[in-house]
């Protein structure tokens, strides 16, 4: 579904007109808030270029915690924004507490040049529009293999790790390898190796945890392999800590996002050398197994439960004036754009080739953050050589049940 969704991008929305945009009521305040990356800068940049004159008020919020205070902002009424930015997790997040308002209307009277392989349903109902694809998946320095006498790209994590062992054996680098691993960076890598190693979060068909396995110790070992070659400070490294690393030329293998290629590969805060010998391949398999180390997912837009229908309307609007191939044109290789007019490039070869390999799509179920919150707070004492793989995964599962538990679920 998720690689239909990628290649009927652009299949069916027409051109949105350059010279005026229909920008909803006007005088209204619009407040966007979202996480700081270069998709989400055109994004919301557009929106204000095109209808920040019609606006009373037209304020962006970027910043690299929203996932953290999102709901506090939106629980009031008015919220203090009119849209939150969102990917899959967040959706769930925000949808738990009711703090979103469905888009159907909205989507009726403004989404004309909107693509329906953009709309996310749930429940039948329009709850967020989605611009982008991302994932997680593999960069290389291809000079540094070379070098290292490593052939090809790696495709497997004892590959990757191979590779780093000869990195270091040869006397290139100490630390070849990044990956972010800070707070809920933390939590997202125990979701790529239990995936890839074929576990089930959960027990089917309910909300009990299902971590506390044979697979769960395989993925934790899977994560400590690579930290073992990774910079001493990774388990503070988000992606602008791992971006930095790797424009600096001072690692040779990672697991990034695919929202960061466009940034790594053009001509900006790095050098030739680097972004010349940077290739984007599919997410590492584990054990012989074929499914990539990584989860594929959405970002789109939202609307505030908490605020008038004017500002609802007016916030829509522009959002989705912004969401055209006006816009891609001028960014196209900022994202894997879901938009017409997308032209993929050498930056979405990762997520592309990802997808293509058969990662799983983050789960969109409303006690899943329960679970990511839960490694995200517990792995660190494994990777740190504190407790061995089973007292975490049970120290895991019992903080997954305690929230799960106080929420309603369990």
């Amino acid at each position: 579904m998720f690689l239909k969704k990628i290649a009927l991008a652009g299949t069916f929305a027409g051109l949105m007109g350059t010279a005026a945009y229909a920008c909803g009521p006007s005088g209204e305040s619009v407040r966007i808030l979202g996480s700081d990356f270069p998709a989400i800068q055109a994004v919301s940049g557009t929106a204000q270029a095109n209808c920040g004159g019609d606006a009373g008020e037209f304020t962006v919020t970027l910043r690299d915690d929203t996932r953290d205070m999102m709901n506090q902002a939106q629980t009031p009424n008015p919220a203090q924004y009119t849209s939150v930015i969102v990917a899959n997790s967040t959706l769930t997040q925000l949808m738990n507490d009711g703090l979103v308002r469905p888009l159907d209307d909205l989507v009726a009277k403004y989404g004309q040049d909107l693509n329906p392989n953009q709309m996310i349903t749930i429940d039948g109902q329009i709850m967020a529009v989605a611009f982008m694809a991302n994932s997680q998946h593999l960069y290389s320095r291809t000079d540094i293999l070379e070098q290292a006498g490593v052939e090809g790209i790696p495709a497997t994590v004892d590959e990757v790790v191979a590779a780093a062992q000869a990195i270091r054996a040869a006397g290139i680098m100490e630390y070849p390898i990044v990956l972010n691993a800070s707070g809920w960076n933390m939590g997202e890598l125990f979701n790529l190796f239990y995936f890839a190693h074929g576990g089930e979060l959960f027990k089917p068909g309910s909300a009990e945890p299902n971590v506390n396995n044979e697979i769960g110790v395989a993925a934790l070992n899977s994560i400590k392999s690579l930290t073992e070659y990774a910079h001493p400070d990774h388990l503070s490294h988000a992606s602008n800590e791992t971006q930095g690393l790797w424009e600096a030329g001072q690692a040779a293998l990672g697991i990034m996002w695919g929202s960061r290629g466009g940034a790594i590969l053009d001509d900006e805060g790095s050098s030739p050398e680097v972004t010349e010998n940077t290739v984007l391949s599919a997410a590492p398999t584990v054990d012989g197994g074929s499914i990539p180390a990584a989860t594929l997912w959405w970002d789109g837009v939202t609307i505030a439960t908490n605020i008038s229908d004017a500002e609802a309307e007016a916030t829509f609007a522009a959002l989705a004036s912004a969401m055209s191939a006006d816009m891609v044109a001028e960014h196209n290789d900022d994202a894997i754009w879901l938009i017409d007019g997308y032209q993929p490039g050498p930056a979405a070869a990762g997520v592309s080739a990802t997808a293509q390999g058969g990662a799983k799509p983050y789960p969109m179920i409303p006690y899943v953050n329960f679970m990511h919150n839960a490694a995200s707070a517990e792995l660190a004492d494994f990777l740190k050589g504190d407790e061995s793989a089973e007292q975490t995964l049970s120290d895991i599962e019992a903080a997954y049940t305690t929230a799960a538990t106080e929420a309603g679920f369990l």
